[in-house]
């Protein structure tokens, strides 16, 4: 089966065409950050408007890399949860007027089933059950996969999510966005344990997770430091940031493992292409002796590969979409609120 994805739900116009769930004929990627760099962060009107211009060109080349005609096409299916919604409606808008012409299904898929499904493409054993990480500049969750199609969430954040957490903290340093990628550089070189930073906790919930605290803490010693006119050791504080962030997600990826029996564990989302998490998760699978399965650094970040992967299983427990669907950019991964 090969499916036409579509992924516009942030800042990257991406198309791509998958056969079967785990064969990626063609990815094309349109990034729009030299755009929103200016900004210091994505402008849902900027982003929604450079979707517009390249949804055409980019589909157009993912069909034509996957060495396909429009008629070969089985199916198209696209991001509609959640994102920003105006970048959300031109994806949903292509997709169902694509479909009209073509008369083949539509599939919607949610953007955090699509990091999972990640996965599937860069590790082909990989099957559910498993417990997943997702980590991106919106997402912060740790979820049960207990079938292609079927989740629980096991522990989420309160506040921020991680790559938000990056971002804030990047710009508290004066590093140009994306923040995380430019956290990750700066911290490269850097040792850690410099700077005391805080690990917040959510009390009676040990799987949730919580970065407004940390976040806060970063802000707080670049205003002291400023104010006493005294130099802020950027690359040690990146790195002990990463470092506190990296603690978070895999301590508790790792508790929730233990607990509920998983010896099987993912990580999927922008985030997970941060260095020093994926040697914390390396090294706490290696001494659980669990199955630690990340996505290459392609697959990590927002790309339509991964939502033709899942759209193949949502297709086959009979998610399809027809034309009263409408983009939404809020939606819990389990199609909740």
């Amino acid at each position: 089966m090969n499916i036409l994805a579509i992924e516009t739900s942030c800042d990257e116009t991406a198309c791509a065409v998958v056969q079967d769930g785990r064969r990626v004929l063609s990815s094309v990627i349109f990034s729009q950050i030299a755009d929103h760099r200016l900004y210091g962060g994505v402008v849902p009107e900027i982003a929604s408007r450079a979707h517009c211009e390249q949804i055409v060109p980019i589909a157009s080349r993912a069909i034509e890399q996957a060495g396909l005609t429009l008629p070969e096409l089985d199916a198209v299916a696209v991001t509609y949860a959640p994102g920003l919604i105006g970048a959300l409606l031109v994806g949903v808008s292509f997709a169902k007027g694509l479909c009209i012409a073509l008369d083949k299904p539509l599939i919607p898929v949610h953007h955090i089933r699509g990091h999972i499904a990640a996965c599937y493409l860069a590790h082909p054993s990989l099957e559910p059950p498993f417990l997943c990480l997702v980590v991106s500049g919106g997402h912060s969750h740790i979820l049960e996969v207990r079938g292609y199609t079927e989740f629980v969430v096991v522990g989420k954040t309160r506040d921020d999510a991680a790559g938000e957490a990056f971002d804030k903290a990047a710009r508290v340093l004066g590093l140009p966005y994306p923040g995380g990628v430019e956290m990750d550089k700066l911290a490269a070189n850097a040792a850690t344990g410099k700077y005391c930073l805080p690990n917040p906790k959510v009390e009676g919930c040990p799987f949730d997770l919580s970065f407004s605290g940390l976040k806060t803490a970063v802000v707080n010693l670049a205003h002291n430091a400023a104010q006493k006119g005294q130099k802020l050791d950027k690359p040690a504080l990146a790195a002990d940031f990463s470092a506190r962030v990296a603690d978070m997600l895999s301590s508790r990826l790792f508790a929730a493992a233990a607990q509920l029996g998983y010896k099987s564990v993912a990580c999927a989302g922008g985030v997970s292409a941060n260095s020093q998490l994926r040697a914390r998760l390396e090294r706490d699978a290696g001494a659980a002796g669990v199955s630690l399965y990340l996505p290459p650094l392609d697959l990590c970040v927002d790309n339509a590969a991964m939502i033709g992967a899942q759209a193949y299983y949502e297709y086959g427990a009979g998610s399809v979409g027809d034309l009263a669907l409408n983009a939404v950019a809020s939606l819990g991964v389990d199609g909740v609120g």
